[in-house]
């Protein structure tokens, strides 16, 4: 374990030479991309989404794609499309950009519904549908899509199924005064981008995935993960819960969390911390409460507060 958690130190500190101040921020991108997850980008423009995409793609030597969605994209621009060579009289298919390793799928809410939906098979099944026949995305996969959550002129807000199977949700946020310094300061005469090289090879990824398959996640805790779930199904402020993708999504990411720790068992502080990220996009909140602008993020954070954590657990921590 040690050694994987000297690679993934260094992937960090390879990605905050391009993105400064977000350590927190590209943590989560990597339990996602361990897991095996997508992550969506909500936020506003010129706040580094794409830029921290890029440094992560860069940081794995990982096959790097981008899929700028626009309204007029079609299913075929982003699985792919066969076309009839005449030379050889034969179909001859041209994979889409959502062939690699990680994909960018910059404002996913900019395209129609249509277009949205030839995600969802990539997204869940790691394989796309093209002329019948099924073709596995080579792992590993993971979609970073981007948002902007104040222009909706002309945008197509995604729908339940597509969300859910988002593992996280994650806001960049502006940088403070110092860290805007050092962007400047780090941007004055070069792109650090341009001279980003890869700390970590695939096969290395996936020696740490199948170490991080071993990490333990007692009853107890899968219990408080269930509690949680359950909670937000019943809540009278939420019109619709979270989906047992998202319980299964909740453990895995608290695995991978707890391994980028240190630790080979999941504690329940794992669980409270990834839980915002995990479930606040899953869940429908009522009319009523989008009337009083309470936020998912809120929901989520007071049904922390109230589900109780496993004593066992608690013992564990402090000792």
């Amino acid at each position: 374990m040690v050694a994987a958690l000297n690679q993934i130190e260094k992937v960090i500190q390879n990605i905050e030479q391009v993105v400064v101040g977000k350590r927190n921020e590209i943590e989560l991108s990597l339990v996602a991309f361990f897991a095996g997850g997508h992550v969506l980008l909500e936020d506003v423009p010129g706040v580094g989404k794409t830029m921290m995409v890029k440094a992560l793609a860069r940081s794995f030597g990982a096959e790097f794609k981008r899929l700028q969605f626009t309204p007029d994209l079609l299913p075929s621009d982003v699985t792919g499309v066969s076309i009839y060579n005449q030379r050889s009289e034969q179909f001859e298919f041209r994979p889409g950009p959502i062939m690699a390793n990680i994909v960018l799928a910059d404002e996913i809410n900019r395209t129609s519904p249509k277009t949205q939906s030839a995600l969802l098979e990539a997204l869940e099944e790691g394989s796309v549908t093209v002329d019948g026949e099924t073709l596995f995305l080579e792992k590993p996969f993971m979609v970073m899509a981007t948002q902007n959550p104040i222009e909706y002129a002309g945008t197509f807000p995604l729908p339940e199924a597509q969300l859910d199977r988002f593992l996280l949700k994650l806001n960049l946020g502006y940088p403070t005064e110092i860290e805007e310094l050092e962007i400047l300061n780090r941007l004055q005469n070069h792109q650090p981008l341009d001279s980003l090289e890869a700390v970590m090879s695939i096969e290395e990824v996936k020696n740490i995935q199948a170490e991080i398959i071993s990490v333990v996640v007692s009853e107890e805790v899968k219990m408080y993960i269930i509690e949680l779930v359950h909670e937000t199904r019943k809540h009278r402020s939420i019109e619709l819960g979270v989906s047992p993708r998202g319980t299964i999504a909740l453990m895995k990411a608290a695995q991978v969390y707890a391994f980028l720790k240190g630790r080979a068992y999941v504690l329940p502080d794992d669980v409270k911390y990834l839980a915002p990220f995990v479930l606040s996009h899953r869940i429908m909140l009522t009319a009523e409460t989008r009337m009083s602008n309470r936020t998912s993020e809120e929901l989520i954070r007071s049904i922390l507060e109230h589900v109780r954590v496993p004593v066992s657990q608690r013992r564990l921590t402090r000792s």
